[in-house]
């Protein structure tokens, strides 16, 4: 009777706060993008990045900007409608793919090695299900 009653009060405080738990997933995608978007421009520059990459400065641009516009998006989303959420979180599909096939590849575990200086994929594959999540939800809970 009391564990009843304690899941039962804890169901409730649970269901008051579940319709705000997208936010979590949201602010992964923002701070993750938003930050390695804008870092490719004020860290060490796009052309040295686009350069360490072996993209062309073009490519490099819409990497980083794609990376920026998706972070923002997905929070915009929430504020406005599904399809911003929706576009937000297809932005980071191309580029989660670009690093994890360009980089990433054939390590698992996200610590770096000898063969995977950058570590391995780990990161980028739950950052990829989590866009897929909004992609495919947008902004029903």
């Amino acid at each position: 009777m009391i564990m009843t009653a304690a899941l039962s009060t804890a169901n409730a405080e649970l269901q008051r706060v579940e319709r705000h738990a997208h936010w979590l997933l949201r602010a992964v995608i923002f701070s993750v993008f938003t930050y390695m978007g804008v870092d490719k421009f004020l860290g060490a520059g796009i052309g040295p990045w686009a350069e360490m990459m072996g993209l062309p400065l073009g490519v490099a641009l819409l990497v980083a900007l794609a990376e920026i516009a998706a972070g923002v998006l997905v929070v915009l989303g929430a504020l406005t409608n599904g399809w911003v959420t929706r576009l937000g979180a297809l932005a980071t599909v191309p580029v989660l793919l670009g690093a994890i096939f360009m980089v990433h590849w054939g390590q698992w575990h996200f610590m770096p090695t000898a063969t995977h200086p950058m570590g391995g994929m780990m990161f980028q594959v739950s950052l990829l299900f989590v866009a897929l999540y909004l992609l495919a939800r947008g902004n029903k809970q």
